[in-house]
């Protein structure tokens, strides 16, 4: 099915929060194992599949910069997390492992038999996760910026103040009901210091990107699932080590990491569990690095690619 904005679907989730089209795409949803997901889909019909995906407390229009630059060569889908964007924000476990198998019946609903994976934040969660239980489908996976449950994330949260502005989230929003209570209503403030904090550049980020991820947060279960992936974060490093025990990552993996972002190797974290891992560093980028440096991004994803084919 696919709709556009000048066309609403009544019955599709959220159907009251605005769709942001982007030239040459299309909005889709699909129902990924029981839960309805939001991909916009565009680029080459018949080139390698790239799906993207995205992080806290963004959406699939954290991609809208790189998605174009990818078009020419490839078939370019960015999804919707579970409980993210105009996705279904269903009553069920966020561990990554459980969230995988949604995004992967997404990608398999969407006609794709394998493909190519680019993941930001926890976004990457997800990614580490899928590529531990479909690795027979993935050509190869991307990891931005991301302190992965049991790989990557720190054990404790720092308490130097020049470190622990990046990472003391992960505490609160471990809380029961704390955060609930004091984000609604507030989203936007919040949303707007993640981006505008995190981001080297601060006009990164304008007010309509602003209210864009506000409004998909205070959307009806936008708060309590953004929450629940952190909340499930333990039983995601539970399972992530339980995959590992068997086996190691065998598909090929990419770290992208940035100048000033929260993790400065990617590459060097995933080795340990991974077979065959290489990495890059954007100059210029904190944390959101496609939304800083999309180009370099695009490039990065299009080399690795290019690289494995």
């Amino acid at each position: 099915m696919t709709v556009s904005e000048s066309n609403p679907v009544r019955d599709l989730p959220l159907h009251d929060l605005p769709l942001h089209d982007l030239a040459g795409f299309t909005h889709r949803w699909v129902d990924a194992d029981g839960v309805r997901l939001h991909a916009v889909e565009g680029g080459r019909p018949t080139g390698p599949a790239v799906v993207l995906l995205a992080g806290f407390p963004q959406t699939w229009w954290a991609w809208r910069k790189v998605m174009p630059s990818l078009a020419g060569r490839f078939r370019v889908i960015a999804i919707d997390l579970p409980g993210q964007g105009h996705s279904e924000r269903p009553e069920l476990s966020y561990d990554t492992h459980t969230v995988a198998a949604h995004v992967h019946a997404a990608v398999r609903a969407l006609g794709v038999p394998a493909y190519w994976l680019a993941a930001h934040d926890i976004g990457a969660w997800v990614a580490f996760s899928l590529a531990l239980d479909y690795a027979s489908e993935l050509r190869g996976v991307a990891l931005l910026d991301a302190g992965i449950p049991g790989i990557t994330l720190p054990e404790t949260i720092p308490t130097d103040p020049a470190r622990a502005w990046k990472t003391w989230h992960f505490a609160f929003h471990l809380v029961p009901d704390l955060p609930e209570t004091l984000l609604a209503g507030r989203e936007r403030e919040y949303v707007g210091w993640f981006l505008k904090v995190k981001a080297l550049a601060p006009g990164t980020f304008d007010d309509a990107d602003l209210d864009h991820y506000a409004a998909a947060l205070a959307a009806e279960g936008g708060l309590r699932a953004s929450l629940a992936y952190y909340r499930d974060a333990a039983e995601s490093a539970r399972k992530n080590h339980q995959a590992l025990n068997r086996q190691h990552l065998t598909v090929p993996i990419l770290g992208i990491s940035s100048s000033h972002g929260s993790i400065p190797d990617m590459a060097a974290s995933i080795s340990p569990w991974a077979d065959n891992t290489t990495g890059v560093v954007v100059p210029d980028a904190g944390h959101f690095i496609p939304d800083e440096q999309p180009e370099a991004v695009a490039a990065a994803i299009a080399g690795f690619i290019a690289g494995g084919d």
